[in-house]
């Protein structure tokens, strides 16, 4: 016990040294100065929509408010079965900017949401697209930020965080571990480096150029990734784009899940589909997750002397990485004392993930169900 100890906390201390140095070469949105002294590219923003009469209304009414004058609104509704539909078409007819494309059908070989910003991109005239959800919400000038980022960075692809809003203290613990997991596996301070793989895309706000996209394939190269944001941020980087993430936190938010059920089957969908579904893959990160992350917590409680020091050292570790990372995504710190407890939910998350796609033979997802041997030709 007292060696896998030593071996663990080893393991926290080269990775907390990263992910705290990584982070901290990630800017925040909110510290940059728009530019308003030269002439910015026009953007067209895509939302791709499906059955979200909850949020849709107030997340479009602030992109009608956002300061940029150089800007294309198109809202695909996807096959919606609520009042989405009626919805935005009530909200055209009060602000005639906004572009509204209803699809009916859903082409074989797609993802709603793909086929949905896929087909808003064709109609896009922008320089510059944005792609974003349609329950996110953003402050007047979060794109005039941007875009001036963008521009003097010399991006190709900008990806930037949301501020999650959850109603529950757990849930907000939960954002709080979720994050700390997403940039161990994604390392996004080493998306810009051209020699290193990882890449970065965020489904709230992917800002890439239209040429680029195009060049790259689009959506149309990832029709069937659930994990559709973090491919289209693979995809790009494989076509020489030049990337960069940045925090959004203070400007940019939403409505990620407002329960514990909801939250378990929303991300059951994406858990297997990060790890390519492969199944050594997700194997290895349970087990990962049962004896690096979890058993220091239970060992507190079944050892004792040197032992027992090493392992309280090891959580007290885990719980500065978790803390440290909460302010980046505009979390409380304290929201890690959670950590042990939302970090077995996510252990729960990942078996639940690869069980019901390997025994329900896929995923449904907003009503449409997709073939696991369908999802698995989609290979990026």
């Amino acid at each position: 016990m007292f060696w896998l100890g030593i071996i663990i906390l080893s393991i926290y201390v080269i990775v907390g040294r990263e992910v705290t140095l990584g982070s901290r070469k990630i800017r925040f949105l909110i510290d940059v100065s728009p530019n308003k002294e030269t002439l910015l590219p026009t953007v067209s923003i895509v939302v791709a929509a499906r059955n979200e009469e909850r949020n849709i209304r107030v997340a479009l009414q602030s992109l009608l408010q956002l300061d940029y004058h150089q800007l294309q609104l198109i809202i695909v509704n996807d096959r919606s079965e609520d009042r989405t539909g009626d919805i935005l078409d009530e909200m055209k007819k009060g602000d005639p900017r906004l572009e509204i494309l209803h699809l009916r059908d859903l082409p074989k070989g797609w993802l709603g949401k793909n086929h949905a910003l896929w087909q808003g991109s064709l109609k896009a005239t922008g320089e510059l697209l944005l792609f974003t959800d349609a329950d996110v919400v953003m402050e007047a000038d979060t794109l005039t930020r941007a875009v001036s980022y963008f521009q003097a960075e010399q991006l190709d692809h900008l990806a930037a965080t949301p501020e999650a809003r959850m109603p529950s203290l757990f849930l907000n613990m939960f954002g709080v571990t979720f994050g700390f997991f997403f940039g161990i596996f994604t390392r996004p301070w080493k998306a810009p480096d051209p020699k290193s793989g990882c890449h970065i895309g965020i489904g709230a706000f992917n800002l890439v150029k239209a040429e680029r996209y195009l060049q790259s394939g689009g959506h149309k190269t990832i029709a069937l990734r659930p994990d559709d944001d973090l491919k289209l941020g693979k995809i790009l980087k494989q076509n020489g784009c030049h990337q960069q993430l940045i925090y959004g936190a203070g400007l940019i938010s939403v409505e990620w899940y407002t329960s514990i059920r909801e939250l378990v089957l929303g991300l059951e969908k994406n858990v297997f589909a990060g790890t390519d579904y492969r199944l050594w893959f997700a194997i290895s990160g349970v087990i990962f997750n049962l004896v690096a992350i979890l058993w220091p917590f239970f060992a507190l409680f079944f050892t004792s002397g040197s032992t027992l020091l090493l392992y309280a050292l090891t959580v007290l570790t885990i719980t500065l990485i978790a803390a440290d990372g909460a302010r980046f995504h505009g979390f409380s710190p304290w929201f890690a004392l959670g950590f042990p407890f939302t970090a077995g939910l996510f252990t729960f998350i990942i078996i639940r993930s690869v069980t019901c796609n390997l025994v329900k033979g896929g995923i449904t997802w907003r009503g449409t169900f997709y073939p696991l041997a369908e999802l698995r030709k989609n290979q990026v």
